[in-house]
């Protein structure tokens, strides 16, 4: 095979066409698309808080905050708690757990709290086979977060 026909069949293989001894047939390849939105968050953002699309959910930003005062709490094992809370909701909305969880990314304004933090994040999980990760840190965060969390999750 020419190096341009590899590339057209891998091409048309991406866009849902398959091919069978030289020929082509359409095939249709809707990923369904399914917005989850939490009800009565602390904070009402244009935003959804993961979008289910196929099997792959991408969880949008989240931070720890007290739904009643929409402020984190004194205590940061809470704020982690609530964070971590937070994301098990939104993964169950969409069939998931936090083993289904396949990239995390931590922003955090302070990095001393890493071995806090994983000491609480990984009894989250039923699995040792925790998913990529990056803990990255930040200046500051958004109502005086200490942790953002961000995701991909794909359903087994």
């Amino acid at each position: 095979m020419n190096r341009r026909i590899g590339f057209a069949a891998i091409v048309l293989g991406a866009a849902g066409i398959l091919t069978t001894r030289g020929m082509f047939s359409q095939v249709t390849l809707q990923p369904t698309h399914k917005v989850i939105k939490l009800p009565g968050g602390p904070v009402q953002a244009p935003f959804s808080d993961a979008i289910l699309t196929g099997n792959t959910l991408y969880l949008a930003g989240r931070i720890g905050l007290d739904p009643k005062t929409g402020k984190p709490p004194e205590k940061i094992e809470e704020e982690i708690k609530l964070l971590l809370d937070g994301e098990k909701e939104v993964l169950a909305q969409a069939g998931m757990t936090m083993d289904d969880l396949v990239y995390v990314q931590i922003s955090c304004s302070d990095l001393s709290l890493f071995d806090t933090f994983n000491a609480i994040y990984k009894t989250y999980f039923t699995t040792k086979e925790y998913p990529a990760r990056e803990f990255v840190g930040v200046g500051s965060l958004l109502r005086g977060g200490h942790f953002e969390l961000q995701a991909i999750a794909v359903k087994r």
